[in-house]
């Protein structure tokens, strides 16, 4: 097929520019600037008198002026939306651009390889299982443009169909690589995208949390791997997904401490790793499970106590947090080993135990009178704590999501005064009560629960389940988590955070066509829980295929691996490929099978011949239908018959115009005549 680079675009494959630009477009549209959508717009409706044949392509001095006016102004406000964004808008504008100005078949080649740059750029972003399907289609559509430059006589939709078939045979190739190609990081970092950070932040003040309350967004999905092979994890009240350790509080925010901002700056070179506690399975419970966290653009990730995690890309702060080694820019797979039930820091260094032990001047003075009542009730550090836990339990305190204003000694309005927070306020103030009475303590934010999907296996752990608790430490026990909430709201800990709140009231308020509106109908909920499994297995087995997968699948599939078996592997692989797609493109003739009609009719006329009549030498079948009348009339005139209403069918349903019935009631009778004729020739010795 020779290639005509000069020659003028076909309707037919204007027709199909038309769609893949939409197509193609559509998915990068959140990142695409106002005036980047309404130039692309523009174009879209100029390309369409184009087709139409309503207006002329616009000159190339104009389309140059903008792509210039647009790179510049680009170039301005890339501070503004960040390098990636705008990198993205400006390729966006030159597929727009380059889709109006072009005029011959070398610019639709152009235009078409751009929009696999695009399409490859969007999967590095939206990698769900529908998104992805959704990009297919794309790539399909996208095909199609290049298959009608070179079959500009077919119509539009023998052109998609010749394009999925393209697509289909390029995917087994694709999972043989998918699975052999070794498992590499990334070959560089992602700008500055200036997207917006999701979830919990290093800064809390008592209000945040509550407003993640009104988000319905998932955060992380989570799947066990039990030993017993079962697939369910702790009880909800055990499930404190920790994040973030808050060490420093100026009275109106707390933060991260200063050495553990430190450790995270040196993680982009350096990688931290903590010491496993002693494996004695007599003492030390060992959870292992996979995490699957969205798209944050944050660094924390998500486990329970004592997490630890063998992924190159993270470190292992010694908060017991969990830091990525790079923002989460897209979905992330993650293998942790949880030891619950071991001690953190059995023993603290001065710097630490002072840092867990300040608290601000002058501030909150009721509180600290309350904290050194306590001491002197209870001298023992475990009892005083216990009793400020039952305190909150005593008193008459509530549990809401709209707690009232504080003013500049929060935690005395809130124990004295308002009597009504959110999880922030009661972990504060525990947090508060124990340092002013002289025990290092400190603030843990993350998430508490999550939603079990028993058609996959797997916890759901939404924005809304944000939480903050507390960990307190004693001399020789390490750090203990004390939570508040489990004194004034129970149930928000041992059933999760709908059983103590209205789910319509709080994430479900500003989102009216949320998939979680389908929990309260069960056989709703069943099909949410079906399509989310889906999605949870694609995140698994294809976007949590890392190298550890991979050498497993390899293993049983080879047995022993070596470099010599998968390279061997590959070769058969690829070999069996291209004769797959080599069969399919008609590089191999096989002699077609004949007609089921005439094979019978030549089966016959054989076993007569073969049992001693004349064969039909090429004669016309009514013709043979006569000689065969001069050989049998006498010796088997009811063969004959029967042959000669054979041959009647054979030339009414070769050779006449029959309408459908009359069609099938020839097939049937034709059928039951070659078995009748052929069971009796079976029989007969020789005919003559």
């Amino acid at each position: 097929m020779q290639d005509n680079f000069d020659s003028i675009i076909s309707r037919n494959t204007l027709f199909w520019l038309l769609i893949t630009n939409v197509a193609v477009l559509t998915p990068q549209f959140s990142h695409a600037t106002p005036w980047t959508m309404a130039i692309c717009a523009i174009c879209f409706v100029w390309r369409m008198g184009i087709y139409y044949g309503k207006v002329a392509a616009p000159p190339k001095l104009l389309v140059n002026t903008l792509a210039i006016a647009a790179a510049v102004t680009l170039g301005l406000v890339s501070s503004q939306i960040g390098l990636l964004n705008a990198l993205i808008n400006l390729l966006i504008l030159g597929y727009a651009l380059k889709y109006i100005e072009m005029r011959q078949q070398r610019d639709v080649k152009v235009v078409v390889l751009v929009g696999y740059f695009i399409i490859a750029l969007t999967l590095l972003d939206q990698q769900a299982i529908i998104n992805t399907l959704h990009l297919t289609l794309v790539a399909i559509i996208n095909t199609s443009v290049l298959v009608s430059v070179y079959q500009d006589n077919r119509k539009p939709l023998t052109n998609l169909r010749f394009s999925l078939k393209i697509i289909l045979q390029s995917i087994p190739l694709a999972i043989l690589l998918f699975v052999v190609f070794p498992r590499l990081g990334p070959l560089w970092l992602m700008p500055n995208m200036k997207a917006a950070k999701t979830g919990l932040s290093d800064e809390m003040s008592f209000g945040d949390i509550s407003k993640l309350t009104r988000s319905d967004e998932l955060a992380f999905r989570v799947g066990f791997d039990n030993s017993d092979g079962s697939t369910l994890g702790p009880k909800n009240a055990d499930l404190y997904w920790r994040t973030l350790v808050m060490e420093s509080y100026d009275g109106k925010t707390w933060r991260q401490d200063s050495n553990i901002k430190d450790l995270q700056g040196q993680s982009l070179y350096q990688k931290f790793n903590r010491a496993l506690p002693q494996d004695d399975s007599q003492k030390i419970n060992k959870l292992e499970y996979v995490v699957i966290s969205e798209p944050s653009h944050q660094r924390w990730l998500y486990g329970l106590d004592q997490a630890f995690s063998q992924d190159s890309n993270i470190v292992e702060l010694s908060d017991y947090s969990l830091y990525a080694m790079r923002p989460v820019a897209q979905r992330q797979s993650y293998r942790v080993v949880s030891y619950p039930n071991s001690v953190m820091d059995e023993n603290l260094t001065p710097n630490i135990r002072s840092i867990n032990l300040a608290l601000p001047e002058n501030a909150n003075p009721q509180t600290w009178r309350l904290a050194q009542q306590f001491s002197q009730q209870y001298p023992q550090p475990k009892a005083r704590i216990n009793a400020m836990m039952n305190y909150f339990a005593e008193q008459a305190y509530y549990y809401t999501l709209s707690p009232p204003v504080l003013g500049d000694q929060q935690i005395d309005d809130f124990l004295f005064e308002n009597r009504a927070g959110f999880c922030a306020h009661y972990a504060s103030a525990l947090v508060y009560l124990a340092r002013a009475s002289g025990i290092p303590a400190r603030m843990v934010t993350g998430y508490q629960g999550g939603e079990y999907n028993p058609k996959a296996g797997y916890y759901s752990i939404y924005q809304y389940m944000a939480h903050a608790w507390t960990e307190v430490w004693f001399e020789g026990e390490g750090w203990q988590r004390f939570d508040p909430t489990a004194m004034i709201a129970p149930q928000r800990i041992l059933d999760g955070f709908d059983a103590t709140f209205d789910s319509q009231s709080s994430y479900l308020l500003d989102s009216p066509f949320s998939s979680l509106r389908m929990k309260q109908y069960p056989w709703l909920n069943d099909i949410r829980n079906q399509i989310a499994s889906m999605d949870y297995y694609w995140s698994v087995w294809v976007l949590g295929f890392d190298e550890q997968r991979k050498q497993q699948v390899l293993k049983k599939l080879l047995g022993d691996i070596s470099t010599s078996k998968i390279a061997i592997a590959m070769l058969v692989s690829i070999l069996i490929i291209l004769l797959f797609i080599a069969y399919f493109a008609g590089l191999f003739e096989f002699k077609p099978k004949q007609d089921l009609i005439i094979r019978r009719y030549k089966t016959i006329t054989q076993l007569l011949s073969v049992k001693g009549v004349s064969s039909p030498q090429q004669q016309p079948p009514l013709a043979y239908a006569q000689q065969l009348a001069l050989e049998l009339t006498e010796i088997q005139p009811q063969l004959l018959q029967q042959f000669n209403l054979f041959t009647d069918c054979f030339v009414a349903l070769k050779y006449q115009p029959l309408s459908a019935p009359q069609y099938k009631q020839n097939l049937r009778q034709y059928t039951r005549l070659y078995w009748s004729l052929r069971l009796k020739l079976l029989m007969i010795k020789q005919l003559k």
